[in-house]
């Protein structure tokens, strides 16, 4: 393919779209991988995945072969997905949830994740789908951003208990974060806090620059 090829030298962009809630959303290849990317940031593969990757490095590719429900909060062209199914060999149950309608499309059409057997992909909001679902995961992944901002409701009291509840017993969050001010950084340290003794927390401070990740244990 030669836009493949020539993205070696210079990225192509091969699709562009508007959206109500992501805005401006490309798929363009970059260095031989297709990547999707809003205005200002990458959403899925190319720096994201790398993000993810490391994160789920840090929980261990071994201890979540043995889950048995992964959550995610934030679909994306779904590169985490395609990690956990395709590098960490996982054959358990992936919830995949994903509140812009377009981003699911482009998932399907470019990255193809309609034909990953194992997941199943929602359209909702986040918060809506914490409040309602019955299931409870052994890995919840956070990963919800509009273009570089974040929803408040990720470090109110109310989303982390919900999100909490939800976690099995030893199962982990991992949640992505970007940090580019000082106000992101007080914000990190006071979501730190609102974990008690009945879980491990870590923070991984600049991950590709401005990204922060948490992962935390469920201990009892």
């Amino acid at each position: 393919m030669l836009a493949k090829f020539f993205s070696y030298f210079i990225p192509i962009t091969i699709y562009k779209t508007n959206s109500t809630i992501s805005k401006s959303l490309e798929v363009t290849w970059n260095n031989g991988e297709l990547v999707l990317d809003s205005k200002n940031t990458n959403y899925s593969f190319g720096s994201l995945q790398r993000i993810l990757r490391k994160g789920l490095k840090f929980i261990g590719f071994e201890r979540i072969k043995t889950f048995k429900s992964v959550l995610i909060l934030g679909v994306a062209g779904g590169s985490v997905i395609r990690t956990i199914v395709n590098e960490i060999k996982f054959k358990g149950t992936i919830t995949g949830v994903e509140l812009d309608a377009e981003i699911i499309k482009i998932a399907n059409s470019y990255f193809k994740l309609n034909e990953i057997e194992n997941l199943e992909l929602i359209t909702d909001d986040a918060f809506e789908f914490v409040l309602k679902t019955k299931s409870k995961y052994d890995l919840i992944i956070i990963d919800i951003f509009q273009d570089t901002m974040m929803p408040n409701f990720l470090f109110e009291d109310f989303f982390i208990n919900r999100v909490n509840f939800l976690l099995n017993t030893n199962g982990f969050i991992l949640f992505n974060t970007m940090v580019i001010n000082e106000k992101d950084r007080i914000r990190n340290l006071d979501y730190k806090t609102k974990f008690t003794t009945d879980y491990s927390l870590r923070m991984y401070p600049k991950v590709e620059k401005h990204n922060e990740l948490f992962t935390i244990k469920k201990l009892v």
